[in-house]
């Protein structure tokens, strides 16, 4: 679950990927209940973004229920089957690999959701109009302002920081605590990092841009349904591999810094520790089997 987690760590945002990631990695938080409020938070998380009118958030909520509903029955079961592998896994030693192609897996199903989604997704962007997108770019900018705030305004040092207390917090969710030999791989890992929080920051604004560039042209009238698809798709295609060769580039050192990471962090758990992992993968699956067994 740790490398599911990690996927999130640029602060994706936008319609498609919200979307994505609410549905697709969902059973890494609260499990059954979290998933089975997932339609309601869904909703939230986007009304948050473009305040749905009266006419409009109705059927935004069916268009998510459909999408929650085709995941519990398809995806649901491909997650346990991934769940299960990554119990595999845990007792032993996993290179970075090995790492990557839990990475990759997790990409797939995001990828899915994705597909699946973009009909309704198209529909929804074809009914707003310019309040809802204005909306939206007032809460990008609050949005940049906080990462400002939180990331670009301290110091390398304190960057460092806040970076090992998100990662530890993930690791230990999984293996229980980590001594501070294990700390120490960690914490070095982060600073020997090619992580740029401006660069990075800078891109996912330009992606923010692009977004609404994207949601403007196909709210038109005239747009087709099969060229906002186009549209909505070409954008997800960036969030996954960057137009740009040189950030493209950056993107894959950080990826395989990650799955290096993580190796390395876990070839330091102890038996005991790998063992607390397994058990906890058991118990997603048997969350997530009740929730496939329990569909209406």
């Amino acid at each position: 679950m740790l490398m599911m987690k990690s996927l999130d760590s640029t602060r994706m945002g936008g319609i498609i990927l919200a979307l994505a990631l609410g549905l697709a990695l969902s059973a890494c938080s609260a499990v059954k209940l979290g998933y089975s409020n997932l339609p309601g938070l869904a909703y939230w998380w986007l009304d948050g973004y473009a305040d749905f009118s009266e006419e409009q958030a109705p059927v935004v909520r069916e268009h998510i229920a459909q999408l929650h509903a085709w995941h519990r029955q398809k995806e649901l079961p491909k997650i346990v089957d991934l769940l299960a592998r990554m119990e595999q896994l845990a007792p032993g030693e996993v290179n970075p690999q090995q790492a990557c192609s839990i990475v990759a897996e997790v990409q797939g199903r995001m990828r899915a959701v994705a597909v699946e989604g973009e009909p309704r997704i198209a529909a929804i962007s074809t009914s707003m109009t310019p309040r809802e997108l204005r909306h939206m770019q007032r809460k990008f900018r609050r949005n940049n302002e906080r990462s400002q705030k939180e990331w670009l305004d301290l110091s390398p040092a304190e960057r460092n920081e806040k970076r090992f207390d998100q990662m530890l917090e993930r690791l230990e969710t999984i293996y229980g605590r980590l001594d501070e030999p294990q700390r120490a791989v960690l914490r070095q890992r982060i600073q020997l990092s090619a992580f740029d929080a401006a660069r990075s920051h800078a891109e996912w604004q330009r992606r923010q841009e692009e977004l609404l560039k994207m949601l403007r042209r196909v709210a038109q009238h005239g747009t087709s349904d099969a060229e906002a698809r186009g549209l909505l798709r070409a954008w997800y295609d960036g969030i996954e591999k960057a137009a740009d060769p040189g950030y493209r580039a950056y993107q894959q050192v950080l990826l395989q810094e990650g799955c290096m990471t993580f190796s390395l962090v876990h070839h330091s758990t102890t038996p005991a520790q790998r063992e607390q992992a397994a058990k906890r993968l058991r118990a997603y699956q048997r969350d997530l089997r009740d929730l496939v067994l329990a569909q209406p």
